[in-house]
């Protein structure tokens, strides 16, 4: 048998092996990993990554850490969620509006119903955007040019035919009176190009959210006829919102965070109460106003309510342009 004195190592060595399990599970506990469903740089990645320097800074969480896994639109990132089986994991999804319009199309088989609505944390608001010199002074003069005639303007759009701006762009048109499926968009790669393509004159107009575009807005090389919001923005006091001209739109791309599948409930009410208490924080309004967001916040059962109520105007936009006639190419 085993004397004391072989015992001791034995003894020791289990210690060790406790004591680290116990140091990785108190650090882990107080650390949050983000997993970004897109590439480096996009909103996406933006972010996660100014929540978790908040976090940190405020002294929220220990460790924040990132993990980009792009592809298929975010589809990859999301199945990698999916995948997850560990229910008291500290991991967020950071994800946006496009989650609902991928639930409603059938080539992508995913739902957001799968995975756990924790919050949303900003949003930027859709809208209609002109060249400064362009000859449509305000809303109403565009509109009549587009009830003359549906497709004598061009709008350029950083998302896919039937994604976020072209529904903005749908969505406008509802609330004008004109058939959505009329409208000349043209898809571009990202937000970024969209505006490249309406300042260099590709076209005359875009639809797309406020934050494609603030640095031409706010230098005044573009200029914005109506943002698709309940009130006017703090930051464009100027600038009308479609329903005080007359014509009911709103349309939001939030920004939040989903848990894993059948999250823990401890695990759940402590993002919630991470993501309020930095909500508060000062350096949580520095990076707001860093970046020119907008604060849109949504929690646990709120969240899903409201991503129930707006996965129900995205379908009847999504209709509005399946019962169109289609076109060939625009450019």
């Amino acid at each position: 048998p085993m004397g004391e004195t072989g015992r001791r190592p034995v003894r020791r060595a289990v210690m060790l092996l406790l004591w680290v399990v116990l140091c990785e599970s108190a650090w882990a506990g107080n650390d949050v990993h983000f997993l970004i469903p897109g590439g480096a740089g996009g909103g996406w990645d933006t972010t996660a990554r100014a929540v978790g320097t908040a976090l940190e800074s405020t002294g929220l969480i220990d460790r924040a850490s990132y993990e980009n896994r792009s592809g298929a639109g975010g589809a990859k990132g999301f199945a990698y969620m999916q995948g997850r089986r560990a229910r008291s994991e500290s991991i967020l999804m950071v994800t946006s509006t496009p989650i609902l319009v991928r639930t409603l199309r059938p080539e992508f088989r995913q739902d957001w119903r799968q995975l756990t609505p924790v919050a949303s944390i900003i949003g930027d608001y859709g809208a209609l955007m002109v060249r400064a010199d362009a000859p449509w002074r305000d809303l109403r003069a565009l509109i009549g040019a587009l009830r003359a005639a549906p497709r004598s303007v061009k709008f350029a759009g950083g998302s896919n035919r039937g994604d976020l701006d072209h529904l903005i762009l749908a969505g406008a048109f509802k609330a004008f009176g004109v058939p959505p499926g009329e409208a000349r968009y043209v898809p571009y790669g990202a937000g970024g190009a969209a505006t490249l393509a309406l300042l260099s004159g590709e076209t005359p107009a875009m639809a797309a959210t406020i934050g494609d575009a603030m640095g031409p807005i706010r230098d005044g090389s573009v200029r914005v006829l109506a943002i698709a919001a309940p009130q006017r923005l703090r930051q464009l006091p100027d600038v009308p919102t479609f329903s005080e001209l007359g014509y009911p739109f709103e349309f939001l791309n939030w920004r939040g965070f989903f848990a894993v599948p059948d999250v823990d409930p401890a695990m759940l009410a402590r993002f919630e109460t991470l993501l309020i208490e930095l909500s508060s924080s000062a350096k949580w309004q520095q990076a707001l106003d860093r970046h020119g967001w907008i604060p849109v916040e949504h929690r646990g059962e709120a969240f899903a309510a409201y991503l129930d109520r707006q996965e129900d105007q995205i379908l009847l936009l999504l209709d509005a342009l399946a019962a169109a006639p289609t076109s060939g190419p625009v450019r």
